[in-house]
Formats: structure tokens, C-alpha cells, sequence
């Protein structure tokens, strides 16, 4: 009997609004309102027994999996560690601090600088029209219901310790170029501060802001009798461990070998310790802001044009600095999990087998300056090994994309890559594409992974390499797609990762020796061997025996294309792989996840 992947009762398949016509190999037909929400189920983990049994549900459990009180005294616990008591400020008037993808309080150096320099601090966020738009080639949502509801929870949580430390937080919707120029006018602001991105869009927003604010005359006189001067932006450098300024050369020379760039920054840099802060940042300044329609409110997901449905199985993030320093806390501290970080980081089946900050770090809801004093503080107080070097190599790697970005600029983002590779003919073919991104492939481990990215937002580093290398290797299918896709689902959604990622499995990145092929009989016999991910995943293997999970047969659906290098007939759990370049590529990851 032949059991399929979707069942008449499965809702998914059929809220896939396709985004190809019949005279047209791609339009953007793509709704917004095709993906999961953040709906769950709490289930806690205690020993290996139970996660197993808790894995084998159907529940959802939550990440990190400590309650509210104890998130709470965690996160309490954590800011008098990076506070000061003593600190003088020595500014005048006010300062706006304009948060973007640095949705924290610690080790927030805009946020210090604009403490420093006034009298009183105004905290915005703007909710950009644009970021539920959709994507430049393919008109995917650019960022799908989960990821939305995880941003949501991050402000919420933003605004809430700002108020617990003499803030609030403005919130308005529209575009920040049109937004900040009138706050900064409604408020008197000599300045806002914001941390600077590195990719085009968002460069482009930077142009627009400091155009606006130079319109804006400030009511303020002048000591020396001059004209009011306009509001100032000051863009900070604070998305990576190690800073820009201090590189042994200009990111525009960065070496285009990972290696050699983790070499140079190890032995010539060193990393600059976390901001500290006042135990109080207030006040907030005493302008009228009903004139700019007061200090709004966190967005609902329906604000945004969303849907919310149940999340029921898998992992769901909490949103917000105060989950990222408790995960920090619960796997470094509380769990102990630090020391075998590198043996069990290629896993991919429940919350423990990496650090899962990834997150909290695209959202800068965690500094990875704090990952890394963290890190120290572990090594000084418990034990330092090969898996604490390891969370800061992977640390480097983020880095490195990103410093990759400043390098590349929109080269990481076109089909060609940065070495702008035209040899490879890509195809657009809409069902394979359809099959991969739904998860009907008839690969269990291809589409397993991919429906726990459809489902929570997240998919494990290894299935991430998985998954790029069949959609690119075996199916031809133009790498953009992929990108794209996993920029509408991630929860942990950063360009300069994304891209830069997609373009190294899809053999158009910076390093010319990266070609590599992810064999799916050898994946799955190194890191699911008995079919525990796929069969959780995939319900209808879960009667099969083990070493049939992976290749069923008549027991699943066919297989939409064979494998381009290695047969998959397993016998004795050995594949027939057979590469051309070599053997089967088993290690680097890429990102930290």
C-alpha cells in the first residue's frame, strides 16, 4: 500500500497558493497569509527517556523551556551583571535611539551613546510596511506569519524592560525615513542613533533617514547665535563579534577563504568587552507626542495581514532578550550542555543538540559579544574544551558573512554570486520546486526538513546544507528560490547569512573551491541512522523498521528526480555514492544554529 504525504485531512498543501500561471514560468501570486503561527503547547524536558517519549508526540514544546518566573529572575540576574550603578551622564537635551535588528538593551552601544550625550532618551521602532512585502525575484512574503509573531514577542518584550528601566518604546507603522524626521521634530532630538546594516536595502532606508532628518530644524538656538542645526544620525557598528574598525584590513579585502580570515582575526584582534549600562536609563523626555499619534502599540499579527494557526509540533522560539539570556543561562549553565557542543552540534531532532541562539541573534535580541563573555565565564568557572572554541568558530563564520556583505555588496543576492558564475544553467521549473518547498520530494530526509521549516520557522544547520544541496545538485533548480523560500520562513531570517550560505551550496560563492555535495544516503546514515527525525516528522514511517525509514519504497511517494551522484538503494546502510570531486562533504557548518 502506498502511503501518501499529505492526507485529505492535511490543511497545508492546500494553503499553498501557487505562484506560477500557465503563460508564465514565475509570478508573485504569493499570499502573506500562508504560514504558521506561534499557538503551542508547553512540555518541559527532564531525562533522555522522556524527550525521546516527548519527541514521539505530536506536541509542541518551547524554546527556552523555563517558566516565566524563572525567565524573569534570569534576565534580572543577567542586567545587574552588565550594569553600573556609578555611571554619570554628561549630555544635554534628547536623543532618539532608533532599534531596528538590535531589539536589546545590553550591550547596546547606540543605546548607551544616546544615554550619554542627553538629558533624555526617546526609544522608536518602526514597523516598515516594506518587511511584509515580498521578495525581489519571486514574490515570496518576505516575511512569513511565524517570523512576524516572533517579531512581535520581541518588542514586547523590548518595550517591557525598557519600562522597567525609566523608558518606553514608540511604535509606529510606516516607512522610518518618513517617520523618524517627524519624531525628531516633535521631540527636539539633536540626534538618533541607530546601529548600521551593511546590505542595500537597508542602506537605502539609512540614505532616506539622514535626507529626512537634514530637512528638520531644530527650535533649539544655537549658543553662538547660528541657525537652528538639524537633527544628526549617528550609525553605530554593533552586529558582530568582532568590530569592523578593529580588522586587520578593510572589509572590501577580505580574504575570500574562510580559514584565512579566522586566522587573521584570531591572532591580530581581540574583542571589545559588552556596554555597560545605568541601572536607569530614564527619563523620557517631556514633549507632547500626541501631534505624531503617541507612543502606539505592539502590533497584533493580524495588524500585519497575518494569520495566526497552531503550531503542533516541534520547536517554538520565544521572542525577546529576556528568552535569549535565558536560553543562554539554561544550556551554558543549567543544562551543562556547553562542554559537548561540538560532538552533538550536527543533530537534528529536538532543542538540545545546539545552542539555538540563532534567533535571538538575527533579531539582536543577544549580542554575540555577550555569547562570547558568556563563553568565558563558562570556561573560567567550569571547563574549557574543543566545544567552547567551537561556539565562537561559529561565531567567527556569522562574522565573516556578514563583514562578506560589506565585500560583495548585491552580488551575494544575483544569480551568478560573487564570482558572478554564468556557466550553470539554472532551471525555474515550478512543480520540483513546488515539491522541494512542500515537502513531496519522496526523499524522507528532504522533506521531513522541510516540513519542520514550514511548521516552527527553524530547520537545523545540517538539514539546511541538506536541503540547498538537493534543490541546487540534484533537482537544477535556480538557488534564488531556495534563498527566498527561507527568507519568508526563518525565524532566524539575516541576509548576509542567508545569501551567503545559499551561494556557497550553490557553488557561485566567494571561495572558489567550494563545490560540494550533500549525499542523501550518506546523511542520513551518519545522522538520522535509525529514522528517528523523519519518522517524528513523518508519521507514516513510524510503523516501517528503521533501516527502512529513510528509502521505504511503495511505502511513500515516488521520488520526483534520482539522485544526480550515488544511488538510493541502501543495503547494509551503506550508499553506492560516487562523487567526481571526491567523497561526501560531512562538516563546516556555516552559521550558528
Amino acid at each position: 500500500m502506498t502511503v501518501k504525504l499529505f492526507s485529505s485531512s492535511s490543511s497545508f498543501h492546500f494553503k499553498f497558493l501557487t505562484f506560477f500561471s500557465s503563460k508564465s514560468t514565475l509570478n508573485p501570486l504569493f499570499s502573506t497569509n500562508i504560514l504558521l503561527s506561534n499557538n503551542i503547547q508547553i512540555m518541559s524536558s527532564t531525562s533522555k527517556s522522556d524527550q525521546n517519549s516527548r519527541l514521539s508526540s505530536s506536541k509542541s514544546y518551547l524554546v527556552p523551556s523555563l517558566n516565566s518566573d524563572e525567565i524573569d529572575r534570569i534576565t534580572d540576574e543577567t542586567f545587574r551583571r552588565y550594569t553600573l550603578s556609578s555611571m554619570k551622564r554628561k549630555g544635554v537635551g534628547v536623543a532618539i535611539v532608533w532599534f531596528r535588528n538590535d531589539l536589546r538593551i545590553l550591550d547596546n552601544e547606540a543605546l548607551y551613546r544616546a544615554w550619554m550625550s542627553s538629558e533624555a532618551v526617546l526609544p522608536v521602532y518602526c514597523v516598515d510596511p516594506r518587511l511584509f512585502e515580498t521578495t525581489h525575484y519571486f514574490g515570496f512574503p518576505k516575511t512569513g506569519a511565524l517570523r512576524a509573531q516572533y517579531l512581535i514577542e520581541c518588542l514586547d518584550d523590548l518595550k517591557k524592560n525598557l519600562m522597567k528601566h525609566g523608558l518606553n518604546l514608540l511604535i509606529q507603522h510606516g516607512k522610518p525615513e518618513d517617520i523618524l524626521p517627524s519624531i525628531a521634530k516633535a521631540s527636539g532630538a539633536h540626534t538618533v542613533y541607530a546601529h548600521t546594516e551593511t546590505c542595500s536595502e537597508e542602506l537605502r532606508v539609512e540614505r532616506g533617514v539622514r535626507a529626512g532628518l537634514q530637512k528638520v530644524r531644530r527650535q533649539t538656538q544655537e549658543p553662538s547665535g547660528k541657525n537652528p542645526l538639524s537633527p544628526k544620525l549617528e550609525l553605530v557598528w554593533g552586529s558582530t563579534m568582532y568590530h569592523t574598525d578593529d580588522l586587520p584590513f578593510h572589509p572590501t579585502e577580505l580574504p575570500d577563504v574562510y580559514t584565512q580570515f579566522r586566522k587573521s582575526v584570531e591572532s591580530k584582534c581581540t574583542i571589545r568587552s559588552c556596554f555597560k549600562l545605568p541601572t536607569s536609563l530614564g527619563p523620557l523626555p517631556r514633549c507632547d507626542l500626541d501631534e505624531i499619534g503617541g507612543w502606539g502599540c505592539v502590533p497584533l499579527v493580524d495588524d500585519l495581514g497575518l494569520h495566526h494557526e497552531k503550531v503542533n509540533m516541534g520547536m517554538c522560539f520565544r521572542g525577546g532578550e529576556s528568552a535569549a539570556l535565558s536560553r543562554v543561562n539554561e544550556y551554558f549553565w543549567r543544562k551543562d550542555l556547553l562542554r559537548v557542543y561540538k560532538e552533538t552540534r550536527n543533530g537534528m531532532l529536538g532543542p538540545d543538540y545546539s545552542t539555538k541562539f540563532s534567533p535571538w541573534l538575527a533579531s539582536g535580541c543577544i549580542s554575540p559579544r555577550l555569547v562570547y563573555e558568556e563563553v568565558k565565564r563558562y570556561e573560567k568557572e567550569r571547563q574549557a574544551n574543543d566545544s567552547t572554541y567551537w561556539v565562537l568558530f561559529e561565531l567567527i563564520w556569522r562574522d565573516y558573512f556578514r563583514f562578506l556583505s560589506v565585500k560583495y555588496v548585491n552580488s551575494l543576492f544575483q544569480i551568478g554570486g560573487p564570482r558572478k558564475v554564468e556557466s550553470i544553467k539554472w532551471s525555474q521549473d515550478r512543480v520540483l520546486f513546488e515539491s522541494w518547498r512542500e515537502g513531496r520530494t519522496g526523499y524522507p530526509l528532504i522533506d521531513a526538513n522541510m516540513k519542520e521549516l514550514y511548521t516552527t520557522g527553524f530547520m537545523s544547520n545540517r538539514g539546511r546544507q541538506i536541503v540547498c544541496s538537493f534543490l541546487v545538485r540534484d533537482m537544477g533548480i535556480d538557488w534564488r528560490m531556495g534563498a527566498e523560500w527561507f527568507e519568508t520562513c526563518l525565524l532566524d531570517y539575516d541576509p548576509c547569512s542567508n545569501y551567503g550560505n545559499w551561494t556557497y551550496g550553490a557553488g557561485v560563492g566567494n571561495d572558489p573551491r567550494e563545490d560540494r555535495y550533500f549525499s542523501i544516503p550518506k546523511q542520513a546514515q551518519n545522522y538520522d541512522p535509525d529514522g528517528e527525525y523523519v519518522a517524528y516528522w513523518l508519521p507514516e514511517l513510524q510503523a516501517l523498521p528503521k533501516d527502512k525509514r529513510h528509502f521505504p519504497g511503495k511505502s511513500y511517494i515516488k521520488q520526483i528526480v534520482p539522485l544526480k551522484f550515488g544511488s538510493s538503494n541502501q543495503r547494509h546502510g551503506r550508499s553506492n555514492y560516487n562523487r567526481r570531486q571526491g567523497k561526501d562533504y560531512a562538516g563546516g557548518s556555516k552559521n550558528f544554529y
